[in-house]
């Protein structure tokens, strides 16, 4: 199947990063030669994507396991059922990220109502109402993650959004957004509705006094996008502080070069490719045993 333009755009984008592999390459010889890219895979058996789905998300939990992203109980990754999309998947309540398997994942309709999964079938309220609201605002949105990692829960006590300063950051411009109100832990349908009508049409939304939400088409580009804002903060923490003992400001990077590398670096299939060395890893690491 033919990857249609907006696809196509994006993996010109990332093809123009590749270095020539050989002088005669470099010279122009093989100009006209197409290079051989991996992409998401693609699925004509719904309950065969289902099954690839559960897998990349257990090993989506155990990423998150390593980088330290755990707070006790809280956090959660979901990813849209392919075959009912008006339910999606999500870790059950009270089990570490860096434990779960595919088997421990748990089905959600729009209701609440837990319909299939594992032994322990306990929903967090709160990734409920939050993760519902986006799925369905967000038709596009495939998979959302939110955790309490350190350096985002600290970026989000200053209540501004991420300043435009390194290469990475930019994956991000004009792509994310401040919520700027804190009613506590998520128990109610209304504030999760109210997060979701603040994230628009972006990627990521900095949750003042909470933590980093991020979305995307694919667990992958869901994940790569949580990893990096998760660095991006602690760069401007790091960065801003620094500025401050010196008296000065850190330089923000121009609109216009901005906006030409988000084109390289903030597309889908960017963060889909750049997910592709945490997901090689952490099977490697962990000899696939999330897929149990």
């Amino acid at each position: 199947m033919a990857p249609h333009k907006q696809e196509t755009e994006q993996l010109k984008a990332l093809s123009d990063g590749v270095q020539p592999t050989s002088k005669n390459a470099a010279m122009g010889g093989s100009k006209n030669k197409a290079i051989s890219f991996p992409m998401p895979p693609k699925f004509e058996d719904k309950l065969q994507e289902r099954d690839y789905l559960l897998g990349r998300l257990a090993a989506a939990f155990r990423i998150f396991g390593k980088l330290g992203y755990d707070e006790g109980v809280a956090g959660h990754i979901t990813v849209r059922d392919p075959v009912e999309p008006d339910t999606f998947w999500v870790n059950p309540f009270g089990v570490a990220f860096s434990l779960i398997k595919k088997s421990d994942l748990i089905r959600v309709s729009e209701a609440g109502d837990i319909i299939e999964g594992g032994e322990v079938r306990l929903l967090n309220t709160a990734a409920f109402m939050i993760h519902s609201a986006i799925h369905q605002a967000r038709p596009d949105v495939n998979a959302a993650a939110h955790s309490h990692s350190i350096y985002g829960r600290s970026f989000c006590t200053l209540g501004k959004e991420l300043d435009c300063i390194t290469q990475d950051s930019c994956a991000f411009y004009e792509d994310h957004v401040l919520y700027e109100d804190f009613n506590g832990i998520v128990l109610q349908e209304e504030e999760g509705i109210n997060i979701a009508k603040a994230l628009g049409q972006k990627k990521a939304a900095l949750l003042q006094n909470h933590g980093l939400l991020t979305v995307g088409g694919s667990i992958e580009e869901t994940v790569f996008w949580f990893v990096s804002l998760e660095k991006c903060c602690r760069v401007q923490l790091l960065a801003d502080a620094a500025a401050a003992g010196t008296g000065g400001a850190t330089k923000k990077i121009r609109h216009d070069e901005a906006k030409f590398t988000y084109k390289s670096v903030g597309t889908p299939l960017a963060g889909w490719f750049s997910a592709k060395p945490l997901f090689d890893v952490i099977a490697l690491e962990t000899k696939e045993d999330y897929l149990q």
